[in-house]
C-alpha cells in the first residue's frame, strides 16, 4: 500500500519491505512542512520535535556490537519533517555497520540535518547512564475523569470554548490528558500520546479541551501536523497572551515523537510520560 492521498506523496512505506543493516542514509524520507501546513490559519509559531530513538545499535571498530539511547531534536522551523517509519530503517542501517563513536555521531547529525532542512540535535546515551529526566510538568489539571457530551471523533476548534473574560490579564491555565490517539496517514496504525498545555491571558473550558483531544481519535495525520493543528486552533479560539502544547508520544518501533509548539521561544519541560 503507497499513501498518495493525505498529502499527495508518494512514500510507499505501508507496504513489506526488507530491512537494510548496512548504513543508508538514503533510506529517510523527508516531508515538507509547507506541504503539511497549508491548511493552518497560524503559521507563525516556535517549537522542537523530539524523537528518542531506543533502539540504536552499531559495530564497533572490532566487530562487537554496541547499544545506546538517542534523542534527536527537531526545530520546527526546519523545511522538512522524517518520515518514521523511514527513520526507523535509517537507524537500523547502522546495525552491522563498523564505526567509532564520533564518526557515529557525525554521520547521524550529517543525514538527518541533510534531511530535515535544519540543525539537528543529537545526544548519544550509553544505556547504563540513561536516565529519565526528572518531570518539570507540576500542578496540571488533568481533565481526563470529566464526564463527556455527544463526543464526535473529527477535529473542530468549534469544540473550543473559551471562559468569560477576566479583568486578570495575568490569568494563566494548564491543563493535561492522557486520552489522545490519532492515526498514522501511511499505514493507519494508531498513534497514542499524552498532551499538556499552558494559557496565559486566557483559559478554556475544562471540558471543552477534553472533547477537542477526543475528537483527533479517528483522525489521520503525522505527530508534528497534530500538535500544529492543535496549538493554532487554541490560539484563535482564545486568543492568548501567550500559549504552549507538548504532546508525548508512546513509541513505535524503537521511536517516540514529541512534538512542543509555543508563542514564545523557550524549551520544552522536561518530562517521560508514564508509557513512554
Amino acid at each position: 500500500m503507497t499513501n498518495n492521498n493525505r498529502f499527495g506523496l508518494e512514500l510507499g512505506l505501508g507496504k513489506q519491505q526488507a530491512y537494510q543493516d548496512q548504513y543508508n542514509p538514503a533510506l529517510l524520507q523527508p516531508i515538507a512542512r509547507d506541504i503539511c501546513r497549508q491548511h493552518l490559519a497560524v503559521n507563525t509559531f516556535n517549537g522542537v520535535d523530539i524523537w528518542t530513538g531506543y533502539e540504536l545499535s552499531w559495530l564497533d571498530l572490532t566487530g562487537k556490537p554496541r547499544v545506546a539511547i538517542a534523542e534527536f531534536s527537531f526545530p520546527a522551523n526546519s523545511s522538512h519533517i522524517i518520515e518514521s517509519k523511514s527513520f526507523k530503517y535509517y537507524l537500523n542501517s547502522f546495525n552491522q555497520t563498523p564505526l567509532n563513536d564520533d564518526e557515529l555521531a557525525q554521520k547521524l547529525k550529517h543525514d538527518l540535518s541533510l534531511a530535515a532542512g535544519g540543525e539537528v540535535g543529537i545526544s548519544i546515551t550509553a544505556v547504563n547512564d540513561y536516565q529519565h529526566p526528572p518531570t518539570q510538568l507540576t500542578h496540571f489539571t488533568c481533565v481526563d475523569d470529566l464526564a463527556l457530551a455527544s463526543p464526535c471523533y473529527t477535529p473542530s476548534q468549534n469544540l473550543l470554548i473559551a471562559q468569560p473574560a477576566c479583568v486578570d490579564k495575568n490569568l494563566s491555565q494548564r491543563l493535561n490528558s492522557h486520552l489522545l490517539k490519532s492515526n498514522c496517514p501511511v499505514t493507519g496504525q494508531p498513534d497514542w500520546a499524552s498532551v499538556w498545555l499552558e494559557i496565559e491571558g486566557a483559559q478554556l473550558h475544562e471540558e471543552s479541551f477534553l472533547a477537542y483531544i477526543v475528537s483527533y481519535r479517528g483522525h489521520q495525520d503525522f505527530h508534528e501536523n497534530c500538535v500544529e493543528q492543535m496549538y493554532c486552533d487554541i490560539w484563535q479560539a482564545l486568543k492568548p497572551t501567550s500559549l504552549w502544547i507538548y504532546a508525548r508520544y508512546t513509541r513505535r518501533g524503537g521511536l517516540d515523537i514529541n512534538p512542543f509548539r509555543c508563542s514564545h521561544t523557550q524549551q520544552p519541560p522536561a518530562v517521560k510520560a508514564a508509557r513512554q
